[in-house]
């Protein structure tokens, strides 16, 4: 007999999920041509031609022994030392490889951190919309999620109401940005404000509430804008950073953490992170991946394809009369609908028009479009927006 949590998990499997299998079955029915699948936010940009070559290189002149053997669970040093001055160069941050502790991939990431922090009740606040898979990761610790809903017009966290929900149950504020689903980048002025909630919170309580910063997006913008870096407002901050966006490496599940000597009582937050990503079961992250991004950290993908898929699609919902906020950053609509959003993802199925709900990132209202697809798919789904946008908005 399965576990009760693994049984509420069931229940709730996620729908992203769910769509995505949808997604095949139609195809075999209608042809791949005809099913225009807008639910997985699976990166359709190839990675750099430097990350095969790297990959090559590194099998072909390190000593396998070593290269595929056990390291500190924290990760190889010299590559901790090659992310921590890359993050310096970018950001001028001041960290060093003992800052670094690498993951596989974000998700783990955020769950050794949330396993190094929470007791049993600890409250984290999540800005809605965010990643459904927040829940999980936070309940699997015995926390609470808090949700705090954000500003409709522009997605931008209700400052007012994070500080309202603040108690001294309160250990941290999980972040995203840019933002899974909105496409929306926190900026500065709000980071500081945050901060500044933050820190006056603490002196209440008398003790630490930490930023988790949630940045697989953090690459992934279409104007000239900054993503602001979290540490430079904030001491007791951790960034959880993947590449599967940034280089399109989303099932080689590498990523790492972010912990600054500020934080009070580093060294030891530090060792424990270390810990709880040996005893969660990962151990260390995969040893190749590992060295290869070191040798990439500079590397990125061509974003432009992105961006046309962004431009047209929006073009599509918005001519049709579709309300939507364009995102500046990651691959997702967030659109909002005249109906309910979960019958109006039943509806679109009609036009073989493949949705995620809103209810899933907690904010009800709204359907996420992932335009990580190819530009012809985008190009013949017009005809099935055009025939979606008649039947709700031009009736």
């Amino acid at each position: 007999m399965i576990s009760e949590k693994m049984k509420k998990l069931l229940q709730n499997n996620s729908v992203v999920r769910e769509m995505f299998e949808e997604g095949k079955r139609l195809k075999k029915i209608y042809g791949e041509e005809n099913v225009y699948d807008f639910s997985l936010g699976n990166p359709s940009i190839p990675s750099p031609n430097k990350v095969n070559e790297t990959i090559i290189d590194i099998v072909k002149k390190e000593d396998s022994c070593m290269l595929h053997g056990y390291m500190s669970n924290s990760g190889f040093e010299d590559v901790r030392e090659k992310i921590a001055n890359s993050i310096n160069r970018k950001f001028t941050t001041n960290f060093n490889f003992s800052n670094i502790i690498m993951t596989v991939g974000a998700a783990s990431g955020l769950n050794i951190v949330l396993k190094t922090i929470l007791n049993s009740n600890d409250e984290v606040i999540t800005i809605a919309p965010y990643f459904s898979e927040y829940n999980n990761y936070i309940q699997n610790y015995d926390g609470v999620v808090v949700s705090v809903r954000a500003n409709e017009k522009d997605f931008m966290p209700n400052l007012e109401e994070l500080e309202k929900s603040i108690n001294e149950k309160t250990k941290a504020l999980l972040i995203n940005t840019p933002n899974n689903p909105t496409g929306v980048i926190y900026s500065e002025e709000v980071l500081k404000k945050i901060a500044n909630i933050l820190e006056r919170k603490e002196k209440e309580y008398n003790h630490e509430i930490y930023l988790i910063s949630d940045e697989p997006y953090r690459e992934l913008v279409y104007e000239d804008i900054c993503v602001p870096y979290v540490t430079k407002y904030y001491k007791n901050t951790f960034v959880v950073y993947s590449y599967s966006k940034s280089l399109s490496l989303a099932g080689e599940r590498i990523g790492y953490v972010v912990i600054p000597s500020e934080m009070k009582d580093s060294e030891n937050v530090i060792e424990a992170v270390t810990i709880a990503n040996r005893i969660i079961g990962c151990v260390n992250a995969p040893s190749l991946i590992q060295k290869v991004v070191a040798e990439c950290v500079d590397e990125k993908i061509d974003l432009e394809n992105y961006k046309k898929n962004r431009d047209l699609l929006y073009e599509f919902v918005t001519n049709n009369g579709f309300e939507c906020v364009k995102p500046q950053g990651a691959f997702y609509l967030f659109v909002k609908t005249p109906i309910d959003d979960k019958e109006f993802c039943k509806l679109a199925k009609k036009y073989n028009l493949l949705f995620v709900p809103s209810s899933s990132f907690a904010y009800p209202g709204y359907v996420r479009i992932a335009y990580c697809v190819s530009h012809e798919m985008i190009e013949r789904s017009k005809e099935a927006f055009d025939k979606l946008g008649k039947e709700f908005i031009n009736n």
